[in-house]
């Protein structure tokens, strides 16, 4: 009898593979994260309302004497630069595109990656790197601060914007909440001066001007304290989208700025301890002496 190999292939079963093939993984197109009507329009409301503020603080400088304008030269000048920063995030300008990308991982199957295109609003931190500082200036001569003092809370200040920025344009993730990190110590100093300092500086005065620092003082502190935990959810973690990130600024900017300013200068009118009276160069310039002087007229 002759047996054919090719009659086992009906007998014996064939092995086969237990392995799936592994799926292809196509990656996704970019997402665009930028703001919609909604964050256009409160753009826009924003510049209306700081224009509106700062004629009015303008108005409020003329009618008093020169001399003790001070409080509302340095509130005018934060509605102002708040305004050209506003005019210039909703006509498009100060604004960058940060590309990131979140990975997700499955069982089984490969990790897929999603990159996001989001705009940073960075003429919003020039904005805060002039108007806070002229903010600090108000509270601090209210309070009567010392020079020392005083640089120490500008400079920190400084210090929180610029790393604030850089944590925005950060491209990993270390360099996100590290420089974030430095920006909430940066903060905590200039919390150091206004509630620790600032409180015994002004524990000198009337009753009236010691809970007027605190009011304004404790209100402004709670509005900052804030504005890291915005910064958190939109820039940083990227939870809320661009939209809520500017309607949340936008709102906290208000009250920063036009309330805090028409609060102040109100009040500081009403009271005359508060208000410091200038001479000499502020409001008289050099005079006289100390002018300078081109040719000698003495000379023959």
């Amino acid at each position: 009898m002759i047996v054919h190999p090719d009659m086992f292939k009906t007998i014996l079963p064939i092995a086969t593979s237990s392995v799936a093939p592994i799926p292809t993984v196509i990656p996704d197109p970019v997402i665009d994260v930028k703001a919609g009507d909604v964050g256009h329009r409160t753009l826009w409301v924003v510049v209306v309302l700081m224009a509106i503020s700062s004629l009015a603080f303008y108005g409020m400088a003329f009618r008093v004497p020169v001399q003790k304008r001070l409080f509302h030269i340095l509130t005018a000048f934060i509605t102002t630069f708040a305004f050209l920063s506003y005019f210039a995030m909703a006509t498009g300008d100060g604004i960058s595109i940060k590309q990131y990308t979140v990975t997700e991982h499955h069982k089984n199957v490969p990790a897929t990656h999603q990159s996001y295109d989001r705009e940073i609003y960075w003429a919003r931190y020039v904005d805060w790197s002039i108007t806070t500082p002229l903010l600090l200036l108000d509270l601090a001569l209210l309070a009567g601060l010392s020079g020392a003092n005083i640089l120490v809370a500008v400079i920190a200040d400084l210090i929180m914007i610029l790393t604030g920025l850089f944590a925005a344009l950060g491209k990993k993730d270390s360099q996100t909440w590290g420089w974030y990190a430095w920006a909430c110590i940066a903060y905590l100093v200039i919390v150091y001066q206004l509630a620790f300092n600032g409180r015994k500086a002004v524990a000198g005065k009337d009753s009236k001007t010691k809970a007027f620092y605190g009011s304004i003082a404790g209100f402004t502190l709670i509005l900052w304290t804030i504005y890291p935990i915005i910064w958190g959810l939109s820039e940083g973690a990227h939870v809320i989208n661009v939209n809520s990130e500017i309607v949340a600024y936008a709102v906290l900017d208000i009250l920063a700025k036009p309330v805090f300013g028409f609060w102040l200068l109100f009040t500081h009118d009403s009271m005359a301890s508060t208000t410091p009276s200038l001479e000499g160069f502020w409001s008289q310039g050099f005079g006289n002496q100390g002018a300078l002087r081109i040719g000698d007229d003495d000379e023959a």
